[in-house]
């Protein structure tokens, strides 16, 4: 991590030549520019710099659509102003002369762009404060590795990829050890990067791995998390590979983005230990659990917001379908795990195509709602969930996005504006869904019907 005086005296010698500056799209991805170093001390380390407000509100191959408030041709598509976070400021190991910071969306006029993943978060995290409770967050994602370039990827319209292992290699070494080139500079990178990188391990499906990062702010995780995402794949396409961490690629597991999220008070104090309960468990966390199981279908289009987030929901699959909770059981959705300072629950739903800052903030939100109501938590589940007559995740987008957009917590939590925002990005998502010819629709239809 970098100081503003230190990145001044690294331009000024010429170490740092490029500084990014940059935020996360509604998409999940690392949007900005590249500045040069001098004009960044000289003008952007002060004013800011200014984008497009059409960034927050184009589908994911970037065409402006139809129906945001904020960005439009009626509108003139207007600038919004990136105010660096001197907090995120960091060097870039895998891009030679670089640095990055993290930036908040503001209106030229004043004003934060309040559709903005990373402002959506910063509100939650203010109701937190307002009680004393600070959010500490571990995101676990998952991806697989191709032997594929990007480019040859994209040519051949993803088929026919070749997985960089041949069979399931989950928590495996030998398999697992030829990506270790390409992983090790990944873990490599993020830890110059100013993060704390655990390991990895192999997953179920081929090719896949998991890179796990020490639990931080929830703030610092999310932001985190972007600069990962986005540099895991620049480390791969510089080793001549390429992957993914879409929801569902094939038939096979998915990707996952298991979020974990504790509260302490600001002393430090963790809240949501009682060793005098039964299971250790504090009425307040008891209460912020509750809340999760209430909304977790009302506000599941913050943790599965494309179409392909609901393939990924499958019996048997570790990816969970049943809304309910349990002491260190996989077939949950809430999974409550740890003890004293590490006691929390972790959120199965999120896959790795998950925006984290919309996902966190649904999880602050619905632990809210169960801790301003008291609400009570049932018995934990045991056994197998899948087979439970528990009540449902949404299996399909329309469905997530119809219950968002009747939610009065999503309402309550975020505003009209913001919840009005994330409909319209549901909704183009499915036009384009429902418009495109699948390969499985010609292989069924060309000839057999």
């Amino acid at each position: 991590m970098l100081t503003r005086a230190e990145l001044e005296q690294l331009v000024a010698a010429g170490d740092i030549d490029t500084v990014i500056v940059a935020f996360c799209d509604m998409q999940g991805r690392l949007t900005g520019k590249r500045v040069s170093g001098r004009l960044f001390v000289e003008e952007v380390a002060e004013h800011g710099a200014e984008c497009c407000n059409y960034l927050l509100a184009v589908d994911v191959d970037m065409n402006t659509v139809d129906g945001y408030t904020i960005s439009s041709w009626n509108t003139g598509y207007g600038d919004m102003v990136m105010t660096p976070d001197w907090s995120t400021l960091r060097r870039v190991p895998w891009l030679p002369g670089t640095a990055l910071v993290i930036a908040d969306l503001s209106w030229i006029g004043g004003g934060p762009v309040e559709q903005a993943p990373r402002s959506i978060l910063n509100r939650q995290i203010d109701r937190l404060a307002e009680r004393g409770l600070v959010p500490y967050v571990g995101t676990e994602l998952e991806f697989m590795v191709f032997e594929d370039t990007y480019r040859d990827a994209w040519a051949k319209g993803y088929r026919g990829l070749t997985a960089a292992t041949d069979y399931n290699v989950d928590y495996a070494m030998h398999a697992s050890t030829r990506m270790e080139p390409l992983l090790r500079d990944i873990r490599l990178g993020m830890t110059g990067a100013g993060m704390y990188c655990e390991g990895v391990k192999g997953e179920c499906n081929l090719g896949q791995q998991e890179i796990a990062f020490r639990y931080d702010h929830a703030r610092v995780t999310c932001d985190n998390h972007t600069i990962y995402k986005n540099g895991a794949k620049e480390i791969a396409d510089q080793h001549g590979k390429s992957l993914t961490f879409m929801a569902k690629f094939d038939e096979r597991e998915g990707n996952s983005c298991h979020i974990h999220i504790s509260l302490r008070g600001t002393d430090g104090a963790a809240v949501f230990a009682d060793s005098d309960d039964p299971l250790g468990m504090s009425s307040l966390f008891r209460s912020f659990i509750a809340g999760q199981l209430a909304t977790l279908r009302e506000l599941t289009l913050f943790y599965a917001p494309n179409v392909n987030s609901y393939k990924r929901y499958a019996n048997g699959s570790f990816a969970p379908t049943a809304i309910a909770w349990g002491l260190d059981n996989r077939t949950c959705a809430l999974r409550v795990v740890g003890h004293g300072h590490s006691l929390r629950v972790e959120n199965r739903a999120p896959g790795g195509d998950v925006n984290q800052y919309l996902a966190v903030s649904a999880l602050i939100a619905g632990g809210l709602y169960g801790i301003e109501r008291e609400l009570e938590l049932p018995e934990p589940f045991e056994g197998n969930a899948y087979e439970s007559g528990a009540e449902r995740l949404p299996t399909t987008l329309a469905e997530a996005a119809e219950l968002f957009g009747k939610s009065e917590v999503a309402r309550a939590a975020f505003g009209d504006a913001v919840v009005e925002h994330y409909l319209n990005n549901a909704r183009v998502e499915l036009e384009a869904y429902n418009s495109a010819v699948t390969d499985w629709e010609r292989i069924r239809g060309f000839e057999r019907l």
